[in-house]
């Protein structure tokens, strides 16, 4: 008779194999941001059956979250998204082990120790620009969403190194890679962007405050983008895809 731990990966292993399988099982990913991207991001890396999951987010779930987001139903607003996917996790594998970072990321937030792999679904500029400068700097490897707001078409999705991406005008994307090229970053950056113009039909934007663990004090714009069900959760998808394919191919 199977165990749990095979059975539940049975399907997984079919395709590529128990000893990868085992492969998995040894990584450890983190992934930052638990929204609409990171959310199906972190959901398909421990169906994929990644041993190790670091997950980062200080949000909480609110009403308009439900449209999107897998955490987010009536039942949980109000309530911390990384303390809901830590017990939503488990329970599609009870032998992983989960690392619950509740808090703000900014650069004094050290990366976890032995991380294989960086998934970034940050929304907020300012911390998205220093994670990937984080990860660029100590050669960890990284795929990051850029730009799944304002969209309504998952088949425009695409996966290319930072210097390739499409459709650089977009101010998202165009802030970020300034800064980026400020900071001597020019490729080397794996993302998912979108070929699709962004569009929105009202601009929402807003000064939004926080507190780090540490008790620093964060202000920032916010500017609220159009959401769909749709293009956030491919998103997440495809990052977890990319990553779990990267490991797979190079079998270490």
């Amino acid at each position: 008779m199977k165990s749990s731990f095979e059975d539940i990966f049975s399907r997984n292993e079919l395709f590529w194999g128990k000893e990868k399988q085992k492969l998995l099982a040894g990584k450890h990913i983190a992934v930052y941001g638990l929204g609409g991207v990171g959310g199906f991001c972190v959901e398909t890396l421990a169906r994929a059956g990644i041993g190790e999951l670091t997950i980062v987010d200080f949000d909480k779930v609110s009403s308009s979250n439900i449209n999107r987001q897998i955490v987010a139903l009536h039942s949980t607003v109000g309530q911390s998204k990384a303390e809901l996917f830590a017990a939503r996790l488990r329970d599609i594998n009870p032998e992983i082990k989960i690392n619950v970072v509740d808090d703000f990321y900014t650069e004094k937030l050290q990366l976890p120790q032995n991380i294989d792999y960086v998934a970034d679904a940050i929304d907020t500029m300012r911390s998205k620009i220093a994670l990937l400068e984080n990860c660029f700097t100590n050669e960890i490897p990284v795929i990051s969403s850029m730009g799944a707001g304002n969209r309504l078409d998952p088949t425009k999705l695409y996966i290319c190194d930072i210097k390739d991406i499409k459709n650089k005008n977009a101010p998202f994307i165009s802030n970020i890679l300034y800064q980026l090229k400020k900071r001597g970053i020019e490729s080397g950056i794996t993302v998912v962007a979108s070929s699709e113009k962004p569009f929105c039909t009202e601009k929402i934007s807003g000064e939004e405050k926080v507190y780090t663990k540490s008790g620093e004090e964060i202000i920032f714009s916010k500017i609220t983008p159009a959401s769909t069900p749709f293009v956030a959760s491919c998103a997440g998808i495809f990052m977890a895809y990319y990553i779990v394919k990267e490991i797979i191919d190079k079998g270490e």
